[in-house]
């Protein structure tokens, strides 16, 4: 019996030891003997290379706004752990998280001993998200997010009212395939028989497999830049604003506070998928709830600014095509700005693609590490780049408050990389920030 927040999560973060273990088996039988909670959800699914989380937001405010309750299921955490499983984006309870772990470990204990074998972390939380949606709190719609492509991911044991496919990039490619078609027939893998499935995917090569996918299982696709189009695009200062044509409706000068044109097609998938359920599921979302929701959605930790003067911007932009957007949307925003950059990430990751773009728009560029299994170090990544003005330093609280000291109020410093290092940076500014109100 596990009696305290810590010693279940503990518990959880115990099952990273069994690694990645692509399959539904193991969910299935755990499902079956908790009386198949997954059945009872009225679900929607979301898979893609980036954007996942942003997607989810979106969705959820406006859904919110017309008056829903929501539950989502997204990872990974940037605060809490408890934020996985969301209400209406307020985190469950640590006591919740206490009785789902008490429901959960003597069933995790029993197939461990089967030729199944132990359950991961991530299939776990997965679990206990089923659990609590099915039979603790139920929604009126609960939003999943694949956690690794989606053929093979926990997750997809749902069989939702919609699936969405946010893009196709190069990541994980040791586990999904070193090809956009392979990736994207990981991903595809979400879309189910009859269930209509909105994306973003622009490549020819991944829109190919979608279609095939789609096709085979008799689900309408659904392509942004075809049957929805974003119109009228222009960056604000804070913010974004543009129009989506969807096949139902025409939605002029919306408008995000999240930057990047990234999050505009995000958003147009957000509002897709909403006009889709307002004219096929009977939702009742009025317009003025969708500009709502969209105008008040937030995602922590994507180019998101902690500080001012100097200006200081956390993204957490972990692959290949997220440090491309992040590029895109500095120079949209702050191309008359000297930009400092700190970068750290995982040492597996494509790390001199994601280098290069940071440096060519960097006055300096800093590379450091973080407590983390897999994290590069700093000289690692510091050899990668040939930046003139290139700093080395492993302690990223030394590199932070160093780069600070020596910046113009005027300047602009963008920490990127890794998550779970925007994590780790997230708190100790906000941290920061407290103890310089209250002297």
């Amino acid at each position: 019996m596990i009696r305290t927040y810590a010693e279940a999560v503990a518990w959880i973060h115990g099952r990273l030891s069994f690694g990645i273990k692509p399959g539904l088996e193991r969910m299935e039988w755990l499902m079956e003997r908790l009386g198949y909670p997954h059945r009872r959800i009225k679900a929607i699914h979301v898979a893609g290379t980036n954007g996942k989380g942003s997607t989810v937001c979106y969705l959820r405010h406006i859904l919110q706004e017309a008056g829903y309750s929501v539950g989502t299921f997204t990872s990974p955490y940037v605060e809490q752990f408890n934020e996985r499983i969301s209400v209406n984006g307020t985190p469950i309870s640590d006591e919740e998280i206490v009785e789902l772990v008490n429901v959960i470990k003597p069933l995790v204990e029993e197939v461990e001993q089967t030729e199944l074998g132990a359950p991961t972390e991530f299939e776990v939380i997965t679990a206990m998200a089923m659990y609590y949606f099915g039979k603790m709190n139920i929604q009126d719609v609960v939003i999943f997010e694949a956690g690794l492509g989606g053929r093979f991911d926990s997750t997809n044991i749902i069989y939702p009212l919609m699936s969405i496919i946010t893009n196709i990039g190069f990541d994980h490619t040791h586990i999904l395939g070193d090809s956009l078609e392979k990736i994207a027939f990981e991903k595809a893998g979400i879309i189910k028989a009859g269930v209509p499935v909105i994306t973003a995917a622009e490549q020819e090569e991944a829109l190919q497999v979608i279609f095939e996918k789609a096709k085979s299982v008799k689900a309408k696709a659904y392509v942004l830049g075809k049957d929805f189009v974003i119109k009228d695009y222009g960056a604000m200062e804070n913010g974004e604003r543009f129009s989506v044509d969807t096949l139902f409706s025409k939605y002029r000068d919306l408008t995000i506070s999240m930057l990047g044109f990234h999050q505009v097609k995000n958003a147009a998938l957000a509002v897709m998928t909403a006009d889709y359920l307002r004219v096929y599921y009977s939702f009742i979302i009025e317009e003025e709830a969708l500009r709502s929701g969209l105008e008040k959605a937030k995602w922590i930790g994507r180019f998101e600014k902690v500080c001012d003067k100097p200006t200081i911007i956390i993204d957490g932009a972990h692959n290949e095509e997220g440090i491309q957007s992040l590029v895109d949307t500095i120079k949209a925003h702050y191309a008359n700005k000297k930009v400092h950059v700190i970068f750290s990430a995982l040492r597996d990751k494509p790390l001199e693609k994601m280098i290069q773009p940071l440096a060519d728009i960097a006055e300096t560029i800093t590379f450091t590490s973080f407590d983390f299994p897999r994290a590069a170090t700093a000289k690692e990544l510091y050899e990668q780049c040939e930046h003139p003005k290139k700093e080395c330093e492993e302690n990223w609280q030394a590199a932070l408050k160093n780069k600070m000291s020596e910046m113009k109020e005027e300047d602009v410093l963008v920490v990127t990389g890794s998550l779970y290092f925007i994590s780790e940076v997230r708190l100790f500014v906000k941290k920061c920030k407290k103890q310089t109100k209250t002297r």
